[in-house]
């Protein structure tokens, strides 16, 4: 479609149900599907709401599709927005709370908490109630790094035990088209692939450029459009809260899927590494608690950041500066150090740094001293 035929719809659409206007004039709703498959839909949606009957009704438009030059905020969401009511609503997969709800609805959740509150008196007296189900809480986890929370990718893993090939085809199909629609399929796993294994490390541009025989203006352009896409979220570096103009940035793919279909789309390609896979996670449910409680900062880059040491060793989340109830307050640091045994240095490095924070491991919870050891799925729980 074009957009004259858009425009013809919105005529036709009015038209054909003028017997409403009899007595009064009546708002329609509007459902666009997928209209972000039309160059230019979101200047023909303004056009229509600032000069016709169009601006009083309610639309629905949703759309999968990345188009560069489309300014969707500046075109639909400057000046619309009503008091109390959000501009942005992004539906992302299931995050690890709703596919545990899902799944394993016999395990009781603890209640989500700010991200400022992670260490809070309410925080540990949360978390002291989940001692003896950190290991039903591990396996839950490691399901869901394995069948991320696309909704087709539960029920598939509720009812098969495992996500099919079909459904990794089809997300492998909208990734080409939405990013590399003019390279070969193969393309779409070999980026994928880059991403995931320099998830835990800032992210070299130019070298992965050189590894994709790509040009970094070209790979610039397709992390651009995964984020446009939801498929990936950007982690700069930050100092003092701030980010550091010019730095390397992390990358984490935005559900654990992602990071499964290189290797199930192409042999030869690793299967994700857990740990690596975890620290993703946690920093994307970190991402998208902070959008939660300050609207647009995840569609803006301004959520999650890394920090570096004074000995150049980074703490994978720094504080960044959120509203709370009371005035500004800072996120609790965060380290993903997915295993049992073995993090007194990662402690002490946060400890340094922060003088306080928290350790997402594999299964150990101590609460004891200004570094906090809590299970990965515990602390994605509290964040969203």
């Amino acid at each position: 479609m074009t957009t004259q035929d858009l425009r013809r719809v919105l005529v036709l659409g009015r038209t054909l149900t003028a017997s409403v206007d009899r007595e009064t004039p009546t708002p329609r709703v509007w459902l666009l599907d997928e209209v972000s498959a039309i160059l230019g839909w979101s200047a023909i949606l303004k056009g229509a709401r600032d000069n016709t009957d169009f601006g009083d009704d309610t639309v629905v438009a949703t759309g999968s599709r990345w188009a560069e030059g489309e300014d969707i905020e500046g075109n639909l969401m400057a000046g619309r927005a009503g008091s109390g009511t959000r501009r942005w609503r992004t539906l992302y997969p299931m995050s690890f709370r709703e596919f545990t709800s899902a799944t394993a609805p016999e395990l009781g959740l603890p209640d989500r908490l700010h991200p400022a509150e992670l260490q809070s008196g309410v925080a540990r007296s949360a978390l002291e109630n989940y001692g003896f189900f950190v290991d039903d809480f591990d396996l839950a986890w490691q399901a869901y790094l394995t069948t991320g929370g696309f909704p087709r990718a539960v029920a598939e893993h509720s009812q098969l035990g495992a996500v099919t090939d079909s459904f990794i085809a089809d997300l492998e199909a909208w990734l080409h088209r939405d990013v590399e629609p003019a390279a070969s399929p193969e393309s779409v796993p070999l980026l994928l692939n880059a991403l995931a294994t320099r998830s835990s490390s800032p992210f070299s541009v130019s070298s992965a450029a050189q590894e994709l025989s790509y040009g970094k203006g070209v790979l610039d352009l397709r992390l651009r459009r995964l984020i446009a896409s939801h498929a990936l979220v950007r982690c700069p570096r930050r100092e003092a809260g701030q980010i550091v103009p010019g730095a390397q940035a992390k990358y984490y793919l935005a559900d654990p899927i992602l990071s499964w279909l290189p290797s199930r789309r192409r042999s030869g390609l690793p299967a994700p590494d857990m740990t690596q896979l975890t620290e993703s996670i946690i920093g994307v449910t970190q991402a998208r608690a902070i959008d939660v409680i300050d609207e647009g900062r995840l569609p803006h880059g301004d959520t999650i950041g890394y920090v570096r040491t004074s000995n150049d060793k980074e703490i994978d989340l720094g504080p960044v500066v959120v509203p709370t109830s009371t005035g500004a307050g800072m996120t609790v640091p965060l380290e993903s150090k997915w295993v049992d045994h073995g993090r007194k240095s990662e402690a002490r490095t946060i400890s340094a740094k922060f003088d306080a924070g928290i350790l997402a491991t594999k299964s150990v919870l101590d609460l004891e001293g200004r570094v906090w050891a809590v299970p990965a799925p515990l602390v994605a729980l509290m964040l969203l």
